[in-house]
């Protein structure tokens, strides 16, 4: 009998022993490749039982040319490289792994925050070009009563609540989902989106990248955020029109921005963000450290290895025509 044949579109790990095991001992066979394009995942995998995949296009064409494939599985928690519709239509799971690196986000998304709240990236600039003096960085002002708002109320921003919890900040949260006991256990305040543009001292962004969400941080919610706002994104480059946050931190819309998303990615040497004293880029690498990707890549092997044993997936995004 023929084995499941299980297809990695793409990658960049070091190795992927763990989820070639993973696969064995659940009947499969793993074949890995480094697709770019969608003729490349249809070369590779047309005949895939399940799919992993990283950042290659997984688009409806795509999926079409996979007719046995029972499940897409995306190496991260974001799925916004994957037709969910057609897959819907054709009967396919597709599934995220929604906590490998929880811990790893809400830390960097706090970093960026105290970075750009003391401008730390700026000051150490200002010392090594021999300007040594607090006065550099003026005005800076106390956190300690401050309104910490949160675009999202998933498992990073409760967590990101949890952490500051003992700054003395008043938090607020902005989600349609809102789990309002998390919120209240936690002491955060639901608000609108609008109420959270305007009453934000600091703005950390975790939502999903989708429709509704696409560009949602434009010129007009610029307008509305307080001229000394600090807006943190850890989320998806795409949710911040990155023209208009670009005028709005060179006009003194809003004070500073710490970005690990790009709507570009990796971002353009050229790109104005990188010349703004204002902005702190890193290269979307929250979710980094030798442990979350040990836990990633072993979690995307045992969704894959359920569905190969006929098990629901346990984290699917979709709700595929079975």
């Amino acid at each position: 009998m023929k084995k499941p044949k299980v297809v990695i579109s793409d990658y960049y790990y070091e190795s992927i022993a763990q989820e070639r095991e993973i696969i064995r001992q659940a009947g499969g066979e793993l074949f890995d490749y480094h697709c770019a394009t969608e003729d490349e995942v249809i070369s590779a995998a047309a005949d895939c039982d399940a799919l992993i995949c990283q950042f290659a296009p997984i688009t409806a064409r795509v999926i079409r040319a996979m007719p046995r494939c029972k499940v897409i599985v995306r190496y991260a928690i974001g799925v916004d490289n994957i037709d969910l519709k057609a897959a819907e239509e054709q009967g396919v799971y597709v599934c995220n792994v929604p906590d490998y690196s929880i811990d790893e986000v809400s830390n960097h998304a706090i970093a960026l925050l105290m970075d750009c709240v003391k401008k730390l990236t700026f000051l150490a600039s200002q010392v090594k070009a021999g300007r040594s003096s607090y006065t550099v960085v003026k005005p800076l002002h106390r956190m300690q009563g401050s309104t910490l708002g949160l675009m999202g109320f998933g498992r990073i921003p409760r967590l990101v609540a949890q952490k500051m919890a003992g700054f003395g900040l008043k938090m607020i949260a902005y989600d349609p989902m809102l789990d309002q006991q998390a919120a209240q256990e936690l002491g955060v305040t639901p608000v609108s989106f609008e109420q959270l543009l305007m009453d934000s001292d600091y703005l950390s962004i975790h939502c999903p990248l989708n429709e509704s969400t696409r560009h949602i941080f434009n010129q007009e919610a610029f307008r509305l955020m307080k001229p000394t706002a600090v807006l943190v994104n850890t989320a998806r480059g795409a949710v911040v029109d990155e023209q208009a946050l670009i005028q709005a931190l060179s006009d003194g819309q809003i004070a500073m921005a710490g970005l690990d998303v790009t709507e570009q990615e990796p971002v353009a040497a050229d790109n104005p963000l990188l010349k703004l004293d204002n902005a702190v880029v890193t290269p979307h690498a929250a979710w980094y450290s030798e442990e979350a990707v040990a836990s990633l890549q072993r979690k995307v092997a045992e969704e894959v290895a359920r569905v190969l044993r006929g098990e629901t997936p346990q984290n699917p995004v979709n709700h595929p025509k079975l």
